[in-house]
């Protein structure tokens, strides 16, 4: 079985993290080297997660409890956890599913007198345009977070200049994944500094501890070839466990009780090294290889409706598609040798407070319950892409016939 997805990094970079973990270096040269790996032009903060980075930003901006921070309708569940820890409230605003873009018509709906910041994530690899949200923000004197953990290319696009706050995960399954870490970029070099001083209360995160999440993905990276992901599948089956939840809770970023005290550490110098080399040794044509691959499939199945088809940019981190029977579609493709899933338990569809009914996000829950997400990603061959789309296709098919015998029946 073609497994659903690579971890994006190889082993030389992840024996490099497990050496890292036996030797000490000086926290604050790491800093610097880290700083000097990213774009001049905004202050840069290397976290534990992006989940420790919000918390932090949280705590130091100090929001009156009751503050609403507007949401993109689809985020990661985590965020908004984070959000209501603080006592604040997330008011999700409803997507443009095709161009995966907040709606500008709900923005204006959802902000009120309380609302203090909004923060949008970019989805799945694809990009929206931050200019009218930053227009927005700048009207009604909002603090601008972008999240730009599914959508990191390098370093063409480190969020938008304007923006207060930029957010960039490398978590297992990102984009140049250091396993663990993320970076906040900050605009104002005040608040950047404000968040570190907050940060340096934390205790560091051990380098064993990082250590041991380190052999945990190798275990994970051997699991990923074809050859064992298969008979990893097939045991599953025979001892009668779900392998699609296996996997899913295996790469869950902070599973378990005492989640604000899991996320509140320093990231380890061992992961500042990491995270330094997966940001220096970049290659960005591994990017237009997804981005090729993924066009491949949709030039080849026409019939697909893809998440996010009409985006302005899209590098295709993750091929969600949108049909009626996910479910149904996800087993077919087992069953043909594709792991298809319909995803884990980190992203989810925000609910709206319990006063505010009429900003139910309606697109964003219609289009959550349709998604499938397809396993295409650098690694895979054209051969492979070329069989996925006549799988696809014979799926059609059978929907097709079966719909014309219903049709059929219905006339007798």
């Amino acid at each position: 079985m073609i497994p659903r997805k690579r971890l994006d990094i190889a082993w030389p970079d992840l024996l490099s993290g497990i050496g890292y973990c036996l030797k000490l270096e000086h926290r604050r040269s790491l800093e610097l080297r880290l700083d000097k790996a990213c774009p001049e032009g905004a202050t840069n903060l290397g976290c534990l997660s992006v989940r420790s980075g919000l918390d932090a930003l949280l705590q130091t901006l100090d929001f009156e409890p009751g503050t609403e921070i507007l949401v993109s309708a689809i985020t990661i569940r985590d965020m908004t956890r984070i959000i209501e820890a603080h006592d604040l409230v997330p008011v999700p605003i409803d997507l443009d599913f095709d161009q995966l873009v907040v709606r500008a018509e709900v923005m204006a709906q959802a902000v009120t007198t309380r609302t203090r910041a909004i923060l949008v994530a970019h989805l799945f690899g694809s990009r929206m345009p931050m200019e009218p949200i930053l227009r927005f923000a700048r009207v009604h004197h909002l603090l601008v977070i972008e999240d730009c953990a599914q959508a990191y290319v390098g370093q063409e696009y480190w969020g938008h200049p304007h923006s207060d706050v930029s957010l960039f995960s490398f978590g297992p399954i990102k984009t140049a994944t250091a396993l663990a870490g993320g970076i906040l970029r900050f605009r104002e070099a005040s608040l950047g500094e404000a968040v570190r001083a907050c940060q340096e209360h934390w205790p560091v995160q051990s380098r064993l501890s990082f250590l041991a999440r380190l052999c945990k993905y190798a275990l994970l990276m051997l699991l990923s070839y074809r050859a064992s992901y298969s008979v990893f599948v097939s045991l599953c089956s025979l001892m009668r466990q779900n392998h699609d939840h296996i996997i899913s809770q295996s790469v869950r970023g902070f599973p378990g009780d005492h989640f604000l005290n899991r996320i509140r550490h320093r990231p380890s110098s061992a992961l500042l090294a990491l995270l330094e080399r997966r940001l220096t040794r970049f290659d960005p044509h591994r990017i237009t290889q997804r981005i090729n691959l993924a066009e491949q499939l949709i030039n080849l199945a026409p019939s697909l409706k893809l998440a996010g088809s009409q985006a302005l940019a899209h590098t295709y981190w993750v091929l969600p598609i949108l049909c009626p029977s996910p479910e149904e579609l996800m087993h077919y493709l087992w069953s043909r040798g594709f792991d298809a899933t319909q995803g884990g338990a980190s992203l989810y569809v925000v609910e709206p407070p319990a006063d505010r009914p009429e900003l139910n996000p309606v697109e964003a829950q219609q289009a959550f319950r349709q998604l499938l997400y397809l396993p295409v990603y650098v690694g895979i061959s054209v051969q492979d892409i070329e069989q996925l789309a006549d799988v696809l296709a014979a799926y059609d098919r059978l929907q097709n016939n079966d719909s014309a015998s219903i049709r059929r029946t219905g006339h007798r």
